[in-house]
């Protein structure tokens, strides 16, 4: 049972920090970043299993996390109060041309990773864009004015 408890508990702290990090940071991870979350489950593993290195303890963490992670990801449908804190929830970075500073400092997200995002997204000019959005994935959407149509509000 303690394997359980201790599994429970890394896996809280890893969710949050992973909350913590911001959508842009978890979104376009390097190669390194990647490498580096590898290790980090090489670095837990002792603070899970402790000193019990039997089959039946590893099945135990990993069958936490598994457990967990379905859990999460159930909670969000069930209880929509609990999308918020789960989840996430999309942030606008970009209304009618101009950067959203503070929105920006909140998601972690640079201006020159925005401009990268912009170009990447074929635009050349964040004058063109009516919005831009922080998607709970990480991604960011654009949404540029079109002549002659009215835009659904977001």
């Amino acid at each position: 049972m303690e394997i359980v408890i201790r599994a429970a508990v890394i896996y809280l702290f890893l969710f949050g920090m992973t909350r913590a990090l911001g959508k842009a940071a978890l979104g376009q991870l390097s190669a390194f970043e990647l490498v580096t979350l590898v290790v980090i489950g090489d670095l837990i593993q002792p603070a899970v299993l402790q000193d019990d290195e039997s089959l039946v303890g590893a099945m135990l963490a990993v069958s936490t996390f598994a457990v967990l992670t379905v859990l999460f990801a159930w909670l969000p449908d069930r209880f929509p109060h609990a999308r918020k804190l789960i989840q996430g929830q999309p942030v606008v970075v970009v209304r009618n041309g101009e950067m959203q500073r503070g929105a920006m400092k909140l998601e972690r997200l640079s201006r020159t990773e925005l401009l990268q995002a912009a170009r990447e997204a074929g635009i050349r000019d964040l004058g063109d864009v009516e919005l831009a959005v922080a998607e709970v994935d990480g991604k960011i959407s654009f949404f540029t004015a079109t002549v002659g149509e009215s835009s659904p509000a977001l």
